[in-house]
């Protein structure tokens, strides 16, 4: 599960993968996240607004999805 600090610091990578990983996701919607003083809720909050998920199965797609591109990217590497 990813917590509040790691998304924070990896929130610019997590920002340039949410378009593929979310198409509802628009920039206005990640400018919003960019102003948040804690950019973990606010997104969280933007997944259930958009795809309806729970707070839980919001974070646990944040999770999956960055665990994902965090294997692909070593696999490239």
């Amino acid at each position: 599960m990813m917590n509040k600090a790691v998304f924070e610091e990896k929130w610019k990578q997590i920002r340039i993968q949410s378009t593929n990983w979310w198409s509802l996701m628009v920039e206005y919607d990640l400018i919003k996240v960019d102003k948040a003083d804690v950019k973990f809720d606010k997104f969280v909050t933007m997944l259930q607004v958009k795809y309806g998920y729970t707070r839980q199965k919001a974070r646990e797609e944040i999770a999956r999805l960055w665990a994902e591109h965090e294997a692909t990217s070593k696999f490239k590497a």
